[in-house]
């Protein structure tokens, strides 16, 4: 009785002797080039990568660290509860820019999910473990842990929104992607005085993100005056928007006009009034933030918004932290500054129906 064939050369996995062997050129030549190394001459750089092509070759994560000193992974770290992450679509998109540049770079992401505190010690062992050459981090609170920890271990960070800096922290800035949050709500609220709207209310954004306190500056820069009954909170949901629509219409006399600090929430305080029997935008109009397709089109009516690009927004962040670690400081497309100034892009005012 015969045994198995023997594997055939075409069937065995192809190695870096086989690449040196095929290119002419020694094994150590070879192994600079695959792996990214520098100090070899164009041709046999050439030579090289025409034998990996023509053998298939992939190669040696771990050699390829030895060379570069480079994992070739990014994590991406969101400080928010899951149930928020999967229902909120602004994270999927901005996740979406982010794999997409990332991808360009041969880079792998690497998603961690911060629940609460206990996470962070977990979220610090792995950075300390030098798993990731760099962290693109978003939907930061003020006074969380994870700044220190990243700080701590020295990881390159790009943040995406601007970064909270208590008082007398003498930690270096960071740089950081946004949009011109306070700019783009004041467009709104000019957009609901231009209606001949009167008493224009505001629900906010949680008060430990600087994206939802910077929009609440925004709405005060165009009504410094405004009644402080008409700003309520609420924390980017559909449920916040809704209950904070409903405490205004309790409180006498009600709003004529909402700014709602996102389209969730926006998509809540319609939804109560749709309830109530009001008609938007005859009796109060309604503007809301980030211009969510998939809310602002489902809406009824649809919903006047304040565009941010957010999938453009991750990508500006991911390539401005490939960027850092190559030592560049060039501008990053799209936005103003570079190496590590933050990059503020712009938004702008989207009219339906609501408002």
């Amino acid at each position: 009785m015969t045994g198995p064939a023997p594997a055939s050369p075409r069937d065995a996995r192809p190695t870096l002797e086989a690449v040196a062997a095929l290119a002419g050129v020694s094994r150590a030549t070879a192994s600079r080039v695959v792996n990214g190394g520098a100090g070899v001459r164009r041709m046999l750089v050439e030579q090289v990568r025409r034998a990996v092509d023509e053998l298939g070759y992939v190669p040696n994560h771990a050699a390829r660290t030895l060379v570069t000193r480079r994992n070739g992974a990014i994590a991406v770290i969101i400080d928010e509860p899951e149930s928020r992450i999967f229902s909120d679509p602004f994270f999927s998109r901005q996740i979406r820019g982010i794999s997409r540049e990332l991808n360009a770079h041969d880079a792998q992401l690497v998603l961690l999910l911060v629940e609460g505190s206990g996470d962070f010690d977990r979220v610090a062992r792995y950075l300390a473990g030098g798993h990731v050459d760099g962290a693109l981090v978003f939907s930061l609170h003020t006074g969380g842990e994870l700044p220190a920890v990243l700080r701590r271990f020295r990881v390159p960070t790009v943040h995406g929104g601007r970064p909270a800096r208590p008082d007398g922290d003498p930690a270096p800035a960071v740089p950081y992607v946004d949009c011109d949050n306070r700019g783009g709500a004041a467009e709104a609220v000019r957009h609901l005085v231009s209606l001949g709207r009167r008493r224009i209310a505001h629900i906010a954004g949680p008060g430990d993100q600087t994206s939802a306190q910077d929009r609440i500056d925004g709405y005060r820069d165009v009504l410094p005056d405004a009644d402080p009954a008409l700003l309520v909170s609420g924390d980017f949901t559909v449920e916040s928007g809704a209950r904070a629509m409903a405490r205004l219409l309790d409180r006498h006399p009600g709003p004529d006009a909402v700014f709602a600090a996102n389209d969730l929430m926006a998509s809540g305080a319609l939804r109560v009034l749709r309830e109530r029997g009001l008609r938007v935008p005859e009796d109060v109009a309604v503007i809301g933030f980030d211009d969510m397709e998939s809310i602002a089109e489902a809406t009824d009516p649809p919903l006047t918004t304040v565009r941010q690009d957010i999938e453009g927004m991750g990508g500006l962040m991911a390539r401005l932290l490939m960027r850092t670690l190559n030592g560049e400081e060039a501008p990053v497309d799209g936005g103003e500054g570079g190496g590590l100034e933050p990059v503020i892009t712009s938004t702008a005012l989207v009219r339906r129906a609501s408002a």
